[in-house]
């Protein structure tokens, strides 16, 4: 079963409240997204542990339900 944007957006936002998310659909199809997540929870930390932080919210779920995830992260810019 595909995963819709609400659901993606709903479960990165539980791990990362102050997450601000850009999402754009790869197909469509709900199963291949592109992500931008941007969090001062990423502030300090590398773009590896970025993303295990991102994928962690899915807990097992990407890969099966939700296909394909282009995860580009970031923390805000100084200032924001």
């Amino acid at each position: 079963m595909p995963m819709p944007a609400e659901e993606i957006q709903r479960l990165i936002k539980t791990a990362l409240p102050d997450a601000v998310i850009e999402l754009t659909a790869l197909a469509d199809d709900n199963d291949h997204w592109a992500a931008t997540v941007t969090s001062t929870a990423f502030q300090g930390l590398s773009r590896v542990r970025q993303h295990q932080l991102v994928n962690a919210a899915f807990g097992g779920r990407l890969g099966g339900e939700l296909h394909a995830l282009a995860l580009t992260t970031q923390a805000p810019a100084r200032g924001e």
